[in-house]
């Protein structure tokens, strides 16, 4: 139950501030799975899926995981510190280490949605995101 209260606040974080101008739509997280890795002790696997409407920006974040994502449909930009941005499309992954700050994520449309699928290996318990000022 923890983990859909933690995507729960992920997909509040990507409303952006309360600010004066318009807020960017929300992403919508769908949590799919968590699973134990017994072989691994105290890691666990976390599936879920993210669309994002036309518009939709992500916050700057970790994971403190591996994320492996994979572009179901649409078009998406991702960038970790350090790294150019990567415009993916349907069919496409992107991977995150759990040093990495993602600074971009976002639809790369303003018209059309995207959602990806996103597997995260990390330590059991631990947060699904933080956000980094």
């Amino acid at each position: 139950m923890r983990i859909f209260r933690i995507l729960a606040a992920l997909s509040v974080l990507t409303a952006g501030t309360a600010a004066a101008q318009e807020a960017p739509p929300q992403a919508i997280v769908a949590p799919l799975m968590t699973k134990a890795l017994n072989d691994y002790p105290g890691k666990e696997a976390v599936m879920f899926t993210v669309e994002y409407p036309p518009g939709s920006v992500d916050p700057v974040h970790r994971h403190d995981a591996h994320a492996f994502v994979y572009v179901l449909e649409g078009s998406i930009v991702m960038g970790v510190k350090g790294s150019k941005p990567v415009t993916l499309t349907a069919g496409q992954t992107f991977y995150e280490g759990p040093d990495d700050i993602h600074t971009i994520g976002r639809n790369a449309s303003a018209t059309k949605p995207a959602k990806f699928l996103v597997v995260l290996l990390k330590k059991q318990g631990a947060p699904i995101l933080t956000p980094v000022p």
